[in-house]
């Protein structure tokens, strides 16, 4: 019988990416906010790529821009599961309730916490100056163009606010310490205060953009109070889900608010640009979801290969984010200017065979992402 014998210690195999991801990880890493935060990344590059649709029209250089939910309503519910925005505002409150300190200076606090935020948009606004270039050269349209570029500036509204809030992170938390959880009712108010006097007043459309930093306050200062233990037990969580879900239905069919929860071109009001009470209420109901499947996720982040994605995916969450419409729209035009329309890509979203085609190019769509963000990501990143 052969004797197996270890290997001398130091010449055994090297540990592999995903073993080292976990070794790396400190013990207290409260893996399920990373996870949350990961989702909420994921369901707004899905959702992007899956309620954009690229119609050709013309004679062959022009590219308009709809939506799917506008000619085909029932598909209204895919915006309930993919507008998660609520929910990385709810991270992000937790994240800043967790890090910040009574009586830390304000200034290094949100120089330091806006900084990773703000530091890779340079590079991707500088590339898509020769990118505009591009498009012209080719025989695209100005319109076409603009609105490409518009589509990929779009997003940067949700990094103003966010970076926003997380530097009067400081201010929030004194707040709630003040007013308990209950003081996140100040920010309902004011949104609910803005859109009556939009919607009930014929007031004018700009007042809708107070609701940016109000309506977008409420999950942020509930993550504040749930850093604090104030939301950790079930009874909160379901309050939360079953008071935002009842509050939602209601504005939708007594209070006359869209029930898609994200725009949809030619509509009259958008739920998300600007927030309405709708989308708010729709962000209680993401808080109380979001709070009541942590235990489970928590659990689940203790595999090592699903803590490994989740922790790659958060090192360079803004590189995705800002980057996943350049990655569309890279695969939609280059795919035009080889063969022409192609279904699902520049077809008529209007049955459902587009979406079934849509689909099919999701892993194309992925694909570009992998590559701009292996490109990109370091920028994300400070020098040493």
């Amino acid at each position: 019988m052969l004797e197996t014998r270890k290997p001398p210690s130091g010449t055994g195999p090297r540990p592999g990416p995903v073993a080292r991801i976990n070794a790396a990880t400190p013990p207290g890493r409260d893996r399920a906010v990373d996870a949350l935060r990961a989702f909420a990344i994921l369901g707004v590059v899905l959702g992007h790529w899956l309620v954009t649709a690229f119609v050709a029209a013309g004679d062959g250089t022009e590219l308009r821009v709809t939506s799917p939910l506008s000619a085909m309503p029932a598909f209204t519910p895919i915006s309930w599961v993919l507008q998660t925005l609520a929910v990385f505002f709810l991270v992000g409150g937790y994240t800043a309730g967790k890090g910040y300190r009574p009586g830390e200076p304000w200034a290094p606090w949100a120089r330091r916490r806006t900084a990773r935020l703000l530091r890779p948009v340079p590079v991707l606004l500088l590339a898509w100056v020769p990118a505009t270039a591009g498009l012209l050269w080719a025989g695209f349209t100005g319109d076409t163009a603009r609105v490409l570029v518009k589509l990929v500036l779009s997003p940067l509204w949700f990094l103003l606010v966010y970076g926003a809030l997380t530097a009067l992170a400081p201010l929030i938390v004194t707040a709630y310490r003040r007013a308990g959880v209950w003081g996140a009712a100040v920010p309902v108010a004011a949104t609910a205060a803005i859109d009556v006097a939009r919607f009930g007043l014929d007031g004018p459309a700009w007042l809708g953009w107070g609701t940016l930093l109000t309506g977008w306050l409420v999950p942020f200062y509930l993550g504040v109070a749930w850093a604090d233990g104030a939301l950790g037990s079930r009874r909160a969580a379901a309050s939360l889900l079953a008071g935002g879900a009842a509050a939602t239905a209601a504005l939708i069919l007594f209070a006359g608010y869209p029930a898609s929860m994200v725009g949809v071109p030619g509509a009259e009001v958008s739920n998300l640009n600007p927030p309405t009470l709708a989308a708010v209420a729709f962000g209680l109901a993401q808080t109380g979801l979001a709070l009541l499947v942590r235990d489970r996720l928590e659990g689940w982040m203790r595999r090592p290969r699903a803590w490994a994605a989740v922790a790659v995916a958060n090192l360079s969450a803004m590189t995705v984010f800002l980057w996943h419409q350049t990655a569309m729209m890279s695969v939609t035009v280059g795919a035009f200017l080889l063969a022409g329309a192609l279904p699902g890509l520049h077809s008529r979203p209007d049955h459902s065979g587009w979406a079934f085609g849509r689909l099919c190019w999701l892993p194309a769509f992925a694909a570009a992402l992998a590559v701009l963000w292996a490109a990109a990501r370091r920028f994300e990143r400070p020098r040493r």
